[in-house]
């Protein structure tokens, strides 16, 4: 995908409320422009009374209509500015509602390269560093600039020279700008840089909490994280540190209009080639022009670091997708699953090297194998959560990209060894495997894999809430409300990843009968380590260095020369050990 630049994303999304935006650069024009008008009645008042006009009425009048221009001006601006901010965060909630879809999307990997704290911090804090390019930067840096430009033109009529004396401070502050927009731009990156940083240091040090407190490690982690934080304030220190000289010449500088107007201006007079009444027009017009522009200019720290801001949300948005069609175009024959040859890499890394197998409708099948060998892989494949390198997977006899994801997604029911529960009640997070059943579905589905009797001696039943992450439960209890959600769900095809890993021996029996009410009639893909949970499935698939090594019933297997016997030597030895 190629590449855009920032000011084309602007556009975008401001063109999502091209009316609203649109509506507020205009308010912010005319407001500008009203409140020059003032400035030409003042060059009036001044002509009149060299002229030796004493009609009171006439200077009356224009005081009137300088405090009516006060008030338009005010008005509009207002108005302008309501408008930008009601377009601006309904654009900001479509670009978060954008992101996360986007990250639904992606491979499960290029979303896992970067901490969950980097997310955080892009989701909310850089799309809402967005808010001054959307809200002030399209239509009072645009009011504010052009306007100038038409006063300029103005002044070039009046008399050229003096016009473009103007021009002398703008160039001085525009040259010291562009010096401290250089040294800024790098400035700036680092400062994102250590802040992201910051942030995935702040999430490690929070989950991991009772590792640290449990082995001691509560200095140097702690150390780790104060590190982090003050070297987050530094590089802002050293980025003020670095600019602000830079930025403080820039600011005197370009509104200083009078620095080229005054001395260029009495020449001209004192040549009597500019008229006096010329002259005083000049200089009030050009004392106009410092108000908008010290505006304009007040933006020029946002405009540099616009391009870092929007590049964090754009290059999200301009990862690659996973190939998926939008639309049901041919139907799957059945619910067999097949993995032709296939490949997969975790970035340059080879892990799975020709994978091929069968995975047929209504039976259980068993993939095993020491960590490391790909047995995960290949479930997260099967799940679409990636997309293979090389070969194919079908279902029903379609290679599964051809398929629309949130069609695929309905047909699998993923329960992995670590499942993750949203900070909300049991019931909500039982109820997303479907989300239009009833509490008494939910209820239900608790009961038939022995969740509920828990459930209901927790403080409020159905209606506690978990905490993040599930962080108010055991292992085990959030592993049994990620099996009632995977009945919920239905699903004709069960992935089971090390399910009953975090389940303790009381309650294995009860959640051992619940994944059998899951499994039945389904097509089952089970990873596991204990041979009780494997010796029955119809097939085993046996994966060791990202290659299928062998394939059969427990019986044919453990008859043959290979990983499989010594798998199952293994586990009896295992299950015989005690400490002396």
């Amino acid at each position: 995908m190629k590449k855009r630049n920032t000011f084309s994303w602007v556009l975008e999304f401001a063109g999502r409320k091209k009316v609203y935006f649109g509506g507020s650069v205009i308010l912010a024009i005319i407001g500008v422009a009203v409140s020059f008008i003032p400035y030409l009645i003042i060059a009036d008042i001044v002509s009149h009374l060299l002229m030796g006009n004493t009609d009171h009425r006439y200077y009356l009048k224009a005081v009137v209509i300088m405090g009516i221009c006060w008030a338009f001006r005010v008005t509009f601006h207002s108005l302008s500015t309501t408008l930008s901010h009601v377009a601006t965060f309904s654009v900001l909630g479509g670009i978060r509602s954008q992101l996360c879809e986007k990250l639904s999307k992606i491979p499960l990997g290029s979303v896992l390269d970067d901490n969950s704290g980097s997310y955080k911090n892009i989701i909310v804090e850089r799309v809402d560093s967005m808010e001054t390019t959307l809200a002030h930067i399209v239509p009072e840096f645009t009011a504010n600039i052009l306007l100038p430009i038409c006063m300029f033109i103005y002044m070039l009529i009046l008399d050229w020279r003096v016009g473009l004396a103007n021009l002398i401070s703008a160039v001085i502050g525009v040259l010291l700008a562009a010096v401290m927009m250089a040294k800024s731009q790098g400035e700036f990156e680092v400062t994102v840089k250590k802040t992201k940083y910051l942030n995935d240091t702040a999430v490690e040090y929070i989950n991991g909490i009772e590792v640290i407190k449990a082995f001691g490690k509560t200095g140097s982690s702690y150390e780790k994280f104060v590190k982090a934080a003050r070297e987050g304030a530094d590089c802002f220190i050293n980025w003020m540190r670095d600019c602000i000289w830079w930025q403080s010449g820039s600011m005197a500088f370009m509104p200083a209009t009078f620095l080229g107007v005054l001395p260029v201006g009495l020449y001209l007079v004192k040549n009597a080639s500019l008229s006096s009444e010329e002259f005083i027009t000049c200089i009030i017009l050009s004392a106009g022009l410092i108000t908008p522009l010290i505006v304009a200019f007040s933006y020029i720290d946002d405009i540099m670091m616009m391009k870092t801001i929007f590049g964090e949300v754009t290059e999200i948005l301009e990862r690659e997708e996973m190939e998926r069609p939008d639309v049901l175009m041919e139907i799957p024959n059945g619910n067999d699953i097949s993995l032709k040859n296939v490949r997969f890499a975790y970035k340059d890394k080879e892990v799975l090297h020709g994978i091929s197998m069968d995975i047929q409708n209504g039976k259980v099948n068993a993939i095993v194998g020491p960590s490391g060998s790909g047995k995960s892989t290949i479930a997260r494949l099967i799940d679409s959560l990636w997309d293979v390198e090389s070969g194919e997977i079908t279902y029903g006899g379609v290679n599964i990209k051809n398929l629309p994801l949130d069609y695929y997604s309905r047909q699998i029911s993923y329960v992995a060894q670590d499942n993750y529960l949203f900070d909300r009640s049991v019931m909500e997070n039982i109820r997303l495997g479907n989300i239009s059943a009833s509490d008494e579905d939910v209820i239900n589905a608790a009961k038939s894999c022995g969740c509920h009797d828990f459930i209901m001696g927790l403080e409020n039943g159905y209606d506690t809430i978990v905490g993040g992450a599930g962080g108010h439960l055991s292992g085990g209890e959030k592993q049994r409300i990620a099996i009632a959600r995977a009945i919920m769900k239905d699903a004709p095809i069960i992935i089971l990843d090390e399910a009953t890993a975090n389940i303790d021996p009381e309650n294995e029996k009860e959640l051992t009968e619940g994944i059998s009410n899951l499994t039945k009639e389904k097509t089952i893909i089970m990873i596991a380590h204990r041979l009780k949970t494997v010796r029955d499935a119809d097939k085993i698939i046996v994966i060791d260095k990202g290659r299928v090594v062998q394939q059969g019933r427990h019986e044919e297997l453990i008859n043959e020369e290979g990983i499989y016997r010594n798998f199952v030597s293994g586990r009896k030895e295992a299950v015989s050990w005690k400490l002396a």
